[in-house]
């Protein structure tokens, strides 16, 4: 099925030289640029990362030292990259837990505040996570009827980045009250809303408000303790600390009562992602 579209969506996949959002660095960024018109444009870089490649990685993704020594730096290609995303919504598989992070302190680090707060994040794992609890491979073969093994190499994400193309497809056209009835099942709570947002909605895990989750989203509470609401009677959310000394109070009241922890945090082992946000918020309150 077609997914409808309102903006360009990007579909993407990183190799990486680890999973540590702080010390590691992408080494492969392969996309798909879907036009609302339905039309497909690829990019494909290999990246220098500037450090060693672990052995246990060139023997996973098949890329070492010497495929990417005279490859771009993620800086030199930041400014490219960013006109090619600016304005679109993201997709991947396991993304919004790691590729979305991981590729935002890349930006980061090159100073580039590209921010992905404004855009819908789709991930196609918790998707299928959400419906059938399996990985991609088996994403692969449940929803394109195929083996991965049969139509790509295994950790490169080039393919990686199509096969995750096709699974989202494929989610679509499966996850429709026509499909359900026709395989035995109640449609109610197995269907998928063709819309970006919606799936963008459907793909979060967490209340974080930063990538690592060290500020989190919350209910306000008023000098009593009781929910804060809005004129709709919602709760109105605000943003707490997820850790350390003031873990489970208001960033904004340790802003005011505490105004070393800012610095703290500004000087300390922590992504560059968090304390974006962090000053965001900071500036947000000194505005009031």
């Amino acid at each position: 099925m077609k997914l409808k579209l309102t903006k360009p969506l990007v579909v993407f996949d990183l190799e990486t030289t680890g999973l540590d959002l702080v010390k590691d660095r992408i080494i492969q960024l392969s996309f798909i640029k879907v036009m609302p018109s339905g039309e497909e444009l690829r990019g494909n870089y290999l990246i220098n990362p500037e450090c060693h490649i672990p052995s246990f990685i060139t023997d996973l993704t098949g890329i070492g030292d010497n495929d990417v020594k005279d490859k771009p730096t993620f800086k030199q290609l930041a400014s490219t990259l960013s006109q090619q995303f600016s304005g679109c919504d993201f997709a991947g598989f396991n993304s919004n837990h790691f590729d979305i992070p991981l590729l935002a302190e890349e930006f980061l680090r090159a100073g580039i505040d590209f921010d992905f707060s404004k855009c819908c994040l789709i991930d196609a794992q918790t998707i299928f996570h959400k419906m059938e609890r399996r990985n991609l491979a088996a994403a692969y073969k449940f929803y394109c009827g195929r083996k991965m093994e049969e139509d790509f190499t295994a950790h490169r994400s080039d393919e990686d980045t199509e096969a995750t193309w096709r699974i989202l497809q494929g989610q679509l056209d499966y996850y429709t009250e026509e499909h359900q009835r026709q395989m035995g099942e109640d449609p109610k709570d197995r269907t998928l809303p063709n819309d970006v947002k919606a799936l963008a909605d459907f793909s979060k895990v967490n209340n974080n408000v930063d990538f690592a989750g060290r500020i989190v989203w919350g209910e306000a509470k008023d000098a009593k303790g009781n929910t804060i609401t809005d004129k709709d009677g919602k709760p109105v959310m605000t943003e707490y600390f997820n850790f350390g000394k003031h873990k489970g109070k208001t960033v904004a009241d340790v802003l005011r009562t505490d105004q070393g922890y800012f610095s703290w945090v500004m000087q300390g082992d922590f992504t560059y992602n968090t304390k974006q946000v962090l000053t965001r918020i900071r500036l947000r309150e000194l505005m009031k």
